[in-house]
């Protein structure tokens, strides 16, 4: 996992990580910008329009510069947008890249850009060193980038947004941000996604240790991180190694929500998986899911399971006392969603009996009701900690870039997910996810960061053939795909 560091450490980043491998820090601007280059030509943009590069006069002007020099001599057509007086003082890297620049690229002022153009924009205004309010002439070329109509793309972070906060009015708003290295907190807060759009995310190559050398507790979860987490089998396997999971929940009417669960923890790789809910639903469990046994009234044995799941269209009356008695008689981590998280919220005596690093899954709605009203997304990284670390428990906070919270104090957010899993039971289907991996005998920590990954993962691949038509189903039928993106058997 790479550690997010605040905007103010980049520089130091940078000179330590040229420090140490005796870089010029002008050799580590030219990869940042073939990265961003790299990403732009997979990105398939016609050469038919114009790119205007908006650059400022600092390092991520110099990126700008960079990537502009870099495009024309791969065939597009560029004008440099210069945000900057002819008299004005350039950081060392970026007046190399300038001197760099093919006399051939039409170099203007950013006020002579006309308003009709029907172009590609690049912001490599402002940087992630901004801080404060921003200058009347800089607010002048926010809303000048705002008010033309062709794509913009924000190079590093959008100009106007601090690394660390929330937007205001005076921000470039991109329809896709190519961040550098890590991605800086605000480009991962719901607060700010008109000014993001679509993120995208270049490797400069800064390996994990130089990143010990700063403190932060937030981290980013990448594909490369997800194989070391799982667990191996043999072809001596059983299913008894792949866990016997039990999962709790549905009431009539909703007992979709189970469905959904059980075959997500089967598709998952649940060895057996059992579903606990009112007898009179018990057909249509048996039905939809054949693979699953069923069973309803008491729970005799919890013992017998390696993992439990609960809540998933459960309902929260006359409910207390078997989440209780589980509690009591189950001392495994158990994964709670949904109604056992209202349950929770309505008995706030309940919660310091839940089983150390069990794995709670609300949404921004069922974390209110735990913890109360929010004002920011600021505000509930901040609580989510808090809560995990008071009660011991994982606490997995549900939306894009899902944000697990550790009882450590550490946080990691998801970098897989699309807006096509917005629909109903994409939840159920992540609790069926988490349980399975718990009940094969993962740690709860990579339980939840694996449930979570292949969870928004699936949701990818599903919403890339599905677009806005996604369902939960659709989600669960792409789950054993995502082993074979990652390379796991």
């Amino acid at each position: 996992m790479i550690r997010i560091l605040q905007g103010g450490s980049v520089k130091k980043l940078d000179k330590l990580y040229c420090d140490w491998n005796a870089l010029p820090s002008y050799d580590l601007m030219e990869r940042a910008a073939q990265g961003f280059c790299h990403w732009f030509i997979r990105k398939d943009f016609t050469k038919e329009k114009s790119i205007y590069v908006f650059v400022g006069a600092g390092n991520n002007g110099g990126d700008g510069l960079a990537i502009a020099r870099i495009l024309y001599e791969k065939g597009w057509e560029v004008i440099v947008a210069a945000c900057f007086d002819e008299d004005a003082e350039l950081s060392p890297d970026a007046q190399k890249n300038l001197d760099r620049l093919p006399k051939e690229i039409e170099f203007t002022n950013w006020r002579e850009v006309s308003p009709e153009a029907d172009s590609i924009f690049l912001d490599a205004f402002l940087g992630v060193g901004l801080k404060g309010e921003l200058r009347n002439t800089a607010e002048e070329v926010v809303q000048k980038i705002n008010d033309l109509s062709g794509i913009k793309i924000a190079v590093d972070i959008p100009s106007g947004l601090s690394s660390e906060g929330i937007a205001g009015q005076n921000v470039v708003a991109a329809a896709y941000t190519v961040t550098f290295a890590f991605p800086k907190l605000a480009l991962l807060l719901p607060e700010n996604a008109m000014a993001v759009g679509e993120l995208g995310l270049v490797d400069i190559g800064i390996g994990d240790a130089i990143y010990e050398e700063f403190d932060s507790s937030f981290f980013y979860i990448q594909s490369k991180d997800i194989p070391s987490l799982h667990r191996k089998f043999h072809r001596f396997s059983h299913k008894g190694d792949f866990g016997k999971i039990l999962l709790v929940g549905g009431s009539p009417g909703k007992i979709g929500a189970m469905v959904l669960a059980a075959k997500s923890a089967l598709r998952t790789g649940a060895g057996l998986v059992s579903v606990h809910i009112e007898e009179s639903e018990r057909i249509i469990v048996q039905t939809a899911v054949p693979e699953a046994m069923v069973s309803w009234g008491l729970i005799p044995n919890p013992e017998y399971y390696d993992a439990i799941g609960v809540g998933p269209g459960w309902g929260i009356e006359q409910r207390k006392i078997l989440l209780e008695s589980l509690f009591k008689n189950f001392k495994n981590p158990v994964v709670l969603d949904a109604d056992a998280l209202n349950l929770l919220a309505r008995n706030p005596d309940l919660i310091d009996k839940i089983p150390p690093k069990s794995i709670l899954t609300p949404h921004v709605g069922e974390f209110e009701r735990l913890v109360g009203k929010t004002e920011s997304s600021l505000e509930r990284i901040e609580l989510a900690k808090n809560f995990s670390k008071k009660y011991q428990v994982i606490l997995v906070l549900k939306g894009a870039n899902t944000l697990i919270s550790f009882p450590d104090g550490r946080q990691m957010f998801n970098s897989t997910g699309s807006p096509f899993m917005a629909t109903g039971g994409a939840g159920d289907t992540l609790t069926g996810m988490l349980t399975a991996f718990l009940g094969m005998g993962y740690s709860p920590e990579n339980a939840a960061i694996c449930g979570v990954f292949h969870h928004g993962l699936a949701g990818e691949l599903a919403g890339e053939m599905n677009k806005r038509g996604t369902i939960a189903s659709d989600i669960i039928e792409k789950i054993p795909e995502t082993y074979g993106v990652l390379g796991i058997e």
